[in-house]
């Protein structure tokens, strides 16, 4: 029987159903005669009246004989005595009415059972919704996001700066499109695919641009998405999340920042064995072992810490292929300069290898946000197009901060400040292979940078020799040996530039193998995250060597920071007319560009520099 036929035969069965119940109202009521109270009063003193039964407001009996309607049954309503015997003197038919409570009476049950329905209906909403507790009826669904075959809008031209990683992924795209003629020589397609780099540097952008390029449903879901405070609930979101693939298959499933999922059992003083994160790491871990790599799903995640993944996602069979998605370099960062600023209005000054050249270390992320606060900067001055100067300035808010004019410094703090940014710039300009000085500045910006020494790299560097490492550390000790050269004091402005030097130094001796006394030994075997940046090259961590190892370490650490000092304040020393006139032009001005930079060290040649 068919739906439809069902639906047909439901009618027809109520419509008998109220024929019936209306023909039983109609034939009861036929039975029994509505009588005045006077007529019935009548019909008592003449003896007509068989048997009678009283409530509080009526009268029902059964009469001797028929009423001329042929009913023996009556019902009448009660009438107060005194009333009744005043009406009758006068000859006047009466009966008594009855107050209808109906309405009344059907709101009291109806307005309180309304009520409790709607509250549960309401409730009932939100849970479905995961409005109230996540969705307590949908608390073992998966919240992915799905994007149906090309609805994610981003395909590999969208994608630039990252050639390498594009190139490994275009193999899972040709899977994708023909999953069954892929094997046909015996190989298989990795299960999963691990996109491993800094944050900022497109790896969920990749992803998408995969499911774009394959045309094939794209499920999108973050690592924190699948644990909630109830037991149990992650593992059941990741079946959730593999049935639904499966069902679309050929798929993609996209597993955001998975450490936040899949780090390491078992670590830290309270790791149990019963841990919400580890029952629904152990639920991702059955999965990617019982699909078939031909059935066309492939498995996509994206981290910034491998470091601290479980050793079972990365085990062959699971996450076989970890791809680096690292910060793009020069040719990088121009052809990612060119996708973004096709957005803005660019003047013709602007060339994308110029502010290239400008961004050394920047990711993806940092050079879209470069583009837009250039083009704000651009129309905050009511200009019509984005002009080099724009790029400069939203480079350097960048990198050192918004410029903070109103802090006001006192006399003696600006010299100070001025003599410590020049003590910076000598230095640099002293040293060879050091990167050259931009731009010189005390006005303060950020949260605590009372000025600034900005120095370009002139090309991207990957390696540093022992000597490029001290120079580097002399030009960050410049500040510092310029105050103690001229003051012979030492202020706080110097935290931040000792911070790093103090990293450079313990970095060349437990890392670098650097030191002549501890010899060619690695003492930081873990240097814990390799996505460090170059600012914090290695983390904070308990060394696992000797007491006495550690005590030589911080006195060869100490050793090479006092060395680079000295030599800092020699460099100084030798040049201190060039520091005094170049402070008070920096007093007078504030900001030095490059080429006010150049014409003052022109105008004292007979100083020398560069030959240190």
């Amino acid at each position: 029987m068919t739906q439809k036929s069902r639906f047909n035969l439901a009618y027809a069965v109520f419509a008998a159903c109220a024929l019936f119940f209306i023909q039983y109202v109609i034939t009861t009521a036929n039975r029994i005669a509505v009588i005045p109270y006077s007529e019935y009063q009548q019909l008592l003193r003449d003896g007509k009246v068989d048997s009678v039964g009283i409530s509080d407001r009526t009268v029902q009996g059964l009469l001797k004989e028929p009423l001329p309607g042929g009913q023996k049954q009556f019902v009448t309503t009660r009438v107060d005595q005194d009333v009744a015997q005043e009406l009758e003197k006068y000859h006047v038919r009466f009966t008594g009415q009855i107050e209808s409570t109906f309405v009344r009476d059907l709101l009291s049950w109806i307005m309180p059972t309304l009520l409790i329905v709607g509250i549960w209906w309401y409730i009932g909403q939100r849970v479905a919704q995961g409005g109230l507790g996540g969705g307590l009826m949908q608390i073992g669904k998966s919240k992915a996001k799905v994007y149906v075959e090309s609805n994610t809008g981003i395909t590999f031209a969208d994608v630039a700066g990252v050639d390498e990683a594009k190139d490994e992924l275009r193999e899972v795209v040709d899977f994708l499109k023909n999953p069954t003629d892929y094997g046909r020589l015996g190989g298989r397609m990795p299960k999963g695919v691990l996109l491993v780099g800094p944050p900022g540097t497109g790896k969920t952008l990749l992803a998408k641009a995969v499911a774009g390029e394959a045309r094939v449903p794209f499920f999108s879901i973050s690592g924190s998405e699948f644990v909630e405070m109830f037991v149990g609930v992650g593992a059941a979101r990741v079946r959730d999340l593999f049935q639904q693939a499966h069902e679309k298959a050929p798929a993609i499933i996209f597993i955001d920042e998975l450490d936040a999922l899949g780090r390491a059992r078992g670590v830290g003083p309270f790791a149990g064995g019963h841990d919400e994160k580890e029952q629904t790491l152990n639920q991702l871990l059955v999965e990617l072992d019982g699909f078939d790599s031909r059935s066309g799903l492939v498995i996509l995640a994206a981290t910034n810490r491998p470091e601290i993944l479980d050793p079972a996602l990365l085990r062959a069979g699971r996450f076989d292929r970890q791809v680096l998605v690292d910060r793009p370099d020069k040719k990088g960062r121009i052809e990612i300069l060119k996708v973004h600023m096709k957005k803005v209005q660019v003047a013709s000054d602007v060339a994308p290898d110029a502010v290239a050249a400008l961004t050394p270390g920047f990711t993806g992320a940092d050079l879209a946000n470069l583009v837009n606060e250039a083009a704000l900067l651009a129309t905050r001055r009511g200009g019509d197009a984005v002009s080099m100067s724009d790029f400069n300035n939203a480079v350097e808010r960048m990198v050192a901060g918004l410029e903070k004019r109103n802090r006001l410094l006192n006399p003696k703090e600006r010299e100070i400040v001025a003599y410590h940014e020049m003590g910076h710039a000598l230095v640099a300009l002293s040293l060879p292979g050091v990167d050259p000085v931009h731009k010189i500045s005390i006005i303060p910006r950020g949260v605590g940078a009372l000025g600034y020494t900005i120095q370009r790299p002139i090309e991207d560097r990957f390696l540093m020799t022992k000597e490029e490492l001290e120079n580097k550390m002399a030009v960050l000790l410049g500040g510092r040996a310029a105050e103690l050269i001229v003051f012979d004091h030492l202020s706080t402005g110097a935290a931040d530039d000792l911070r790093r030097v103090t990293d450079i130094a313990r970095s060349m001796v437990t890392r670098y193998g650097m030191s002549e006394k501890l010899g060619s030994v690695a003492y930081e075997r873990d240097p814990g995250n390799f996505l460090a940046s170059a600012d914090r090259p290695y983390p904070v961590r308990e060394h696992d060597y000797a007491d006495e190892t550690a005590a030589s370490v911080d006195r060869e650490v100490k050793d090479i920071v006092d060395r680079v000092l000295e030599r800092a304040k020699g460099i100084l020393t030798t040049r201190r007319p060039i520091l005094d006139r170049a402070a008070k032009k920096l007093l007078e001005k504030e900001t030095l560009e490059q080429n006010e930079i150049d014409a003052l060290i022109r105008e004292m040649p007979k100083e020398g520099l560069r030959a240190v």
